[in-house]
């Protein structure tokens, strides 16, 4: 016997409730630095509207924080104010690299520019460019939801998925930059 519920009522999975939650209110902490800031203010600006895909106000308090957007280069001595901002992060977080600098050290291929922050901390959606433009870091933005909804669950076990534990090791292995030492991994795929 089929029990008919009324039009109004939606019945689903509880994780599948809590991924469309997270997915749909995400709090980005801007780390916007040079050129790509600008676009990244206009993406929050009204012409794009950013808040139509739940990522309504930029918040400059990691605390209140879960998806860091890295917008431009990032120089040897703001890496660790990098990382000490996203070890203020509460999980789960999400970072995305946008930009040429930001990913990869751009047209800065010297000693003083982070040569990709991916080196540094865990990235989970990269938006190409020199500076991209801002429905480019929509569309990351939407990507990284349908990522999301894929792989989160309530009550935090999806720290336990594949993916997670990657990330997590990867996490390890980075080394965390400060005081008068910087070490610097050896970059590969470079004679």
């Amino acid at each position: 016997m089929a029990i008919e519920l009324p039009e109004n009522v939606v019945v689903s999975k509880l994780d599948s409730l809590a991924s469309w939650c997270r997915k749909n209110s995400l709090w980005p902490m801007p780390f916007a630095t040079a050129c790509c800031g600008i676009e990244l203010m206009a993406t929050g600006a009204s012409r794009h509207d950013l808040a139509r895909f739940g990522a309504e106000v930029f918040r400059f308090s990691p605390r209140q924080c879960d998806l860091m957007i890295v917008a431009g280069r990032v120089v040897m001595k703001m890496l660790p104010v990098l990382q000490r901002i996203w070890q203020q992060m509460h999980e789960p977080k999400w970072c995305i690299s946008m930009g040429a600098c930001a990913s990869t050290g751009g047209v800065f291929d010297t000693y003083s520019v982070v040569q990709g922050i991916d080196r540094f901390i865990p990235v989970d959606m990269y938006v190409p460019g020199c500076p991209p433009r801002p429905e480019q870091l929509i569309q990351a933005i939407i990507d990284l939801q349908d990522k999301i909804q894929a792989e989160g669950t309530i009550e935090g076990r999806e720290f336990n998925t594949f993916a997670r534990q990657q990330r997590k090791r990867a996490l390890m292995e980075l080394p965390i930059i400060g005081g008068p030492q910087i070490i610097m991994p050896p970059r590969q795929g470079v004679n």
